[in-house]
């Protein structure tokens, strides 16, 4: 569905509220694409409620709040109010002190079991577990090894996506060895493969930039445990590729052996070997000629004969409207100086007046770098105008200039008197041979150079002589 059809669906949506202003989060604004696409006839409920993570039930009751109260049923009800559930910070105090003081040696289990015994506190064994951990005072204990089962395909087409990078010598020596990362449906088979020089963000952030272009956002990824993907040292910290799909609100899984995500392993190890007699029939040699080949050529061939798609419907969501260069990019944070000035490597930036406001110092602004290397600042969602300060002209190094050879630092010899007599000895014997041009006393010339250089051996031995 196109940008301008889809706001006039929203604008008629929007008639029975003109009064109100509606804040809507991302994944809310996506509960109402969908259920104008089954409005429309386009998807059915449990094909929406899979896209958007939730159950056929909930589903439902999504629609009749939409129906009864329009977009002002989507907001979730309990915004900005305080769980009635929740344990105050008294409870949670006094449970911890318990715990320090009298049962620093019990489980969450018999701990519960404790509380409620003899302090009357009813508290459930998972939130005690999560209390406890999170505060540090439990570690927990290893889990047995649980029973691992066939996972079945899923049932629509972007329901899985899985990720993986295969480094292989793909042109057979005609080119260095490079990378083909490969996004694989979990549901039809259907791959789209593009070649790059490694499995980096850039190279990454490239790849799915395309994908969403051309088949939408899926509703989940399952990738490997690599640093692109995933931060070992600190796993609650999203990286670069982490925060962009989450801004697209699709949901990553990560994978803790190949075996977990074998389909796209094996369709590595399929690639392995057609393709790479596909390149060498078509004698390319190069990732830029490759690129298209593949696109073009080689993943419409591969798909027609393995993929199967009949009776599957297609749940990616639509990138319309979504600005995907803010997104597949490289963002970080600076804090702005009194002089509205700001600092990246090492290099002041000068932020300027227009019809953005400034933001006053102190204030964090957000810095994104997109794929064709272009930054921008922006501060509130506002664009800021900008400019690149010069770089401050550092004082030349004087060139270190080395003595001459009979300079007297030269003469200033350790041993005393006897070691510069020699030392004057053999810059005399150095000095003679140089001056001395006549043929006859060439050979002269050749034996004293080499009795002098004797002569300065015994007297400077090298470091590599032994004693």
């Amino acid at each position: 569905m196109s940008g301008l059809r889809m706001l006039e669906v929203l604008k008629r949506e929007r008639a029975s509220g003109m009064g109100q202003t509606i804040t809507m989060s991302i994944r809310e604004m996506e509960r109402l694409k969908m259920i104008v696409w089954i409005k429309e006839g386009k998807i059915t409920v449990v094909e929406a409620a899979e896209s958007l993570h939730m159950s056929e039930r909930q589903m439902y009751r999504v629609l009749g709040r939409y129906r009864t109260q329009g977009e002002a049923g989507l907001v979730h009800r309990l915004r900005g109010m305080r769980s009635n559930r929740g344990y105050s910070k008294e409870t949670r105090k006094e449970v911890f002190r318990l715990f320090r003081e009298q049962y620093s040696d019990y489980d969450p289990t018999l701990f519960g079991e404790k509380l409620e015994e003899y302090h009357t506190l009813h508290i459930s064994r998972q939130t005690l577990t999560r209390w406890l951990v999170k505060e540090s005072l439990w570690a927990g204990r290893r889990k047995k090894r649980p029973h691992r089962r066939k996972r079945e395909r899923r049932e629509a087409i972007g329901s899985l996506i899985q990720f993986d990078g295969s480094e292989h010598d793909w042109f057979e020596g005609r080119c260095p060895r490079c990378c083909l990362l490969v996004a694989i449906d979990d549901a039809s088979g259907s791959v789209m493969v593009r070649f790059a020089k490694e499995e980096d963000t850039v190279s990454v952030f490239e790849f799915w930039h395309r994908y969403t272009q051309h088949r939408g956002i899926p509703a989940e990824i399952y990738t490997d445990g690599g640093t692109v993907y995933f931060d070992p040292k600190n796993p609650k910290r999203l990286t670069q590729f982490g925060r962009a799909i989450a801004a697209l609100g699709i949901h990553h899984i990560h994978a803790y052996s190949p075996q977990a995500k074998g389909r796209v392993e094996r369709s590595n190890r399929t690639h392995q070997d057609r393709l790479l007699k596909a390149l060498r029939e078509h004698d390319i040699s190069s990732i830029e000629e490759a690129n298209p080949f593949v696109e073009e050529v080689y993943c419409a061939r591969h798909n027609r004969r393995f993929a199967h798609s009949e009776g599957l419907s297609d749940i990616h969501r639509p990138a319309d409207g979504i600005d995907l260069n803010n997104i597949f990019c490289f963002e970080d944070t600076r804090k702005v100086y009194h002089d509205y000035t700001i600092t990246l490597h090492s290099q002041f930036i000068q932020l300027l007046r227009s019809e953005a406001p400034l933001p006053p110092p102190r204030s964090t602004v957000l810095l994104r770098q997109w794929l064709d290397g272009s930054l921008h600042i922006f501060w509130n969602e506002h664009e800021l105008a900008f400019q690149v300060c010069a770089a401050r002209q550092l004082p030349k190094s004087k060139p270190l200039v080395s003595p001459a050879i009979n300079h007297p630092w030269r003469k200033k010899f350790v041993g005393g008197k006897r070691a510069l007599l020699r030392g004057d000895k053999t810059l005399a014997l150095k000095q003679k041979s140089m001056y001395s041009t006549t043929s006859a006393g060439s050979e002269k010339i050749d034996n004293r150079r080499k009795d002098s250089v004797r002569y300065a051996h015994s007297v400077f031995p090298s470091r590599n002589a032994s004693p």
